[in-house]
């Protein structure tokens, strides 16, 4: 999902938004994966001991945090609904936040996260990698 496939204006109402259960499922699943409840209550996932996305900060309506690509990162922060991460985005890091409706679908939301996912496990050491299973060479 490098390119943004958000459409502008859109007005989907975000009925069926992802909810903290869900996204921890969905992470939970993806390889290589630990979780840690850190910040205030926030759902923190890593792989190899990085942070690879951030569910929390809201009860009333789930806020889902992860890294982009440079090109994600500038076409996402302009987009309704999401910005650049608070604390992570002001230290230059490609970091999202999808905060409000209606933001990215379920579907969207779940491939950011999974290049999220391939974006800090790419950047693990080659060794780090082979010890998780991560090399698919």
């Amino acid at each position: 999902m490098e390119s943004g496939t958000l459409l502008a204006g859109r007005t989907r109402d975000r009925i069926d938004a992802m909810t903290y259960e869900e996204f921890n499922a969905f992470c939970g699943a993806l390889p290589a994966t630990t979780h840690v409840i850190q910040w205030v209550g926030s759902h923190v996932w890593k792989v190899g001991g990085k942070v690879f996305a951030i569910g929390g900060w809201s009860e009333a309506e789930p806020r889902f945090t992860f890294k982009a690509s440079d090109v994600s990162f500038e076409v996402l922060k302009e987009q309704p609904s999401l910005r650049p991460a608070p604390y992570l985005a002001s230290r230059g890091l490609k970091w999202i936040q999808h905060h409000a409706a209606p933001g990215l679908s379920d579907q969207e939301l779940r491939a950011y996260i999974c290049r999220s996912h391939a974006i800090v496990a790419q950047g693990l050491s080659r060794k780090r990698q082979a010890e998780l299973g991560l090399l698919t060479i």
